[in-house]
């Protein structure tokens, strides 16, 4: 029977926070690996790839904390987090939380633009980074961002050849045994921040600790994943869901967390075949992708668990059946940055039955935990409340309506639903109006409407159905490659300047 692998409070009744399982870990099998370094890692930063030992990453992390807190930052200050998904992203993370600082999670594909609201919205006192990510040099974006943020007081970075005004930092595995926090950690203040995109606009979202060990043992659980799991994902921990289905999930396991920097098929192929891992966690589309192509049946694959993440939750039900017999796939359903839950595949590889009411996991359990609640709301669309779910951040204020909104304790998603009435199940049809989701990141459909009205007359940014990601952006102007200089200028998303590339018409 599958149990939770550690109670959210000590016998003494304090509720654990993320540093807390990981010390346990530490203490129980300090020489196993904890995290490992992308193969590409090189290719993507500059730095070469690395593995690290639990005790290793506890030092990494006390070395990191020891110079936030050197450096100035108070306790419950905002730290705003932008790296490739490797071992620097889940080592500083940690590190700020031992330090007693609030990580704001910032995705990767977010430009100047983006950023800058982001730093002002949330008052953040520091950044950090790297030097590069792929061909862009993230330092000096780092920098600028910081520039117009003028609660920024810090900007740290990782890697070789960082700019004039970036205070360097380093992976460090030994020298600082016995380091302590200047604060003690409480389990019930913001941990984490994360960014969304909702009708009424942009958003930043804190979670505590137990809201996202909540979110995690939602995954956990329903995957049935074993003590000690050997984790491969290719999902960058830059949102709830991320973070919750990679980190914590390691985190709770206490098992290696090996990254994989999406998007190289290829790379990703070899690390499921050469390396021994035994859980994947990637986006259901690629999930199903991987079985149809035999690569998870082949003899020297060791994975027995898939973990898709559904960025299009009303498409999960349409999806191909699980086709791979020696694995099982959980589905997890993702409402931006409200909240999640999970569901197991059937034994004939079909999607399982939503129903409304109370959901644990694992799924239909005598045992099972129980982790939230699913309703359809009489608008007809589908709500979440329980512990993960961070209500009062998505509550409307009299400040944003004329008129004041009562309390609640549930978060509606916006995503159309209704019940089926001779089965039950629940049917989620479309996703909220007025927001688009391309590739993980959310837009509202005014905006792309703002940003092309900033380009040359007659310029058009629309989103176009897409069968993997939910939707793409397609981009028209009289000069394609002027409209991308322009958009690029103005500091926006890759996904929006690319959606003014060339075509050629045989693609």
């Amino acid at each position: 029977m599958q149990t939770a692998p550690s109670s959210a409070a000590t016998s003494s009744g304090t509720a654990l926070t993320l540093d807390d399982l990981f010390r346990r870990t530490v203490l129980r099998q300090p020489d196993a690996i904890a995290l490992i370094d992308p193969p590409n890692k090189e290719r993507v930063t500059g730095s070469a790839p690395r593995q690290l030992t639990f005790a290793q990453t506890d030092q990494a992390i006390s070395g990191i904390a020891a110079r936030f807190v050197e450096a100035g930052l108070p306790p419950g200050s905002i730290i705003a987090v932008q790296m490739p998904n490797t071992i620097e992203f889940v080592v500083t993370v940690m590190a700020a939380l031992r330090a007693g600082l609030v990580v704001a999670l910032l995705p990767q594909l977010w430009r100047q633009s983006e950023l800058t609201i982001a730093l002002n919205r949330v008052g953040a006192r520091a950044i950090a980074g790297v030097s590069r990510i792929e061909i862009v040099d993230h330092g000096e974006l780092a920098l600028h961002a910081a520039a117009e943020a003028f609660s920024i007081r810090q900007v740290f970075g990782f890697g070789n050849d960082l700019p004039e005004g970036m205070t360097p930092l380093e992976i460090t595995t030994s020298g600082m045994n016995g380091w302590l926090s200047p604060t003690l950690p409480d389990a019930r203040r913001p941990a984490i921040i994360s960014f969304d995109v909702t009708p009424d606009g942009f958003r930043a979202i804190p979670r505590n600790h137990l809201q996202l060990i909540s979110g995690g043992l939602a995954v956990f659980l329903e995957a049935g994943l074993p003590q000690g799991a050997r984790l491969l994902s290719s999902i960058a921990p830059a949102s709830f869901a991320g973070f919750a289905s990679s980190v914590v999930t390691w985190l709770l396991s206490g098992g290696s967390l090996a990254l994989h920097h999406p998007a190289d098929f290829q790379i990703l192929e070899q690390q499921i075949v050469d390396d021994r891992h035994d859980t994947l966690i990637v986006p259901g589309p690629l999930a199903i992708r991987l079985a149809e192509s035999g690569t998870l049946a082949r003899p020297q694959v060791a994975i027995r668990h898939v973990i898709g993440l559904w960025r299009t939750p009303d498409r999960v039900t349409g999806s191909n059946d699980w086709q791979d017999t020696g694995t099982t796939l959980t589905d997890i359903y993702l409402f931006g940055e409200i909240g999640l839950f999970g569901a197991r595949r059937l034994e004939d590889g079909s999607a399982a039955p939503i129903t409304p009411g109370a959901f644990g996991a694992p799924r239909g359990a005598a045992s099972s935990k129980t982790i939230g609640e699913i309703i359809v709301t009489p608008k007809a669309t589908l709500a979440l409340r329980g512990a993960m779910v961070p209500v009062a951040a998505y509550r409307i204020s009299s400040e944003d309506s004329l008129t004041e909104t009562p309390v609640l304790d549930y978060v509606d998603t916006g995503y159309a639903a209704h019940v089926d009435r001779v089965t039950g199940a629940i049917g989620i049809t479309a996703p909220p109006v007025g927001i688009v989701g391309v590739g993980g990141y959310r837009f509202l459909s005014q905006d792309l409407d703002a940003w092309a009205k900033r380009l040359t007359a007659g310029a058009m940014l629309t989103a176009l159905p897409d069968q993997l990601n939910g939707f793409r952006l397609a981009g028209r102007a009289g000069d394609n490659s002027r409209a991308r200089e322009a958009l690029g200028e103005l500091g926006l998303n890759p996904l929006m300047v690319e959606a003014f590339r060339d075509r050629s018409s045989g693609t």
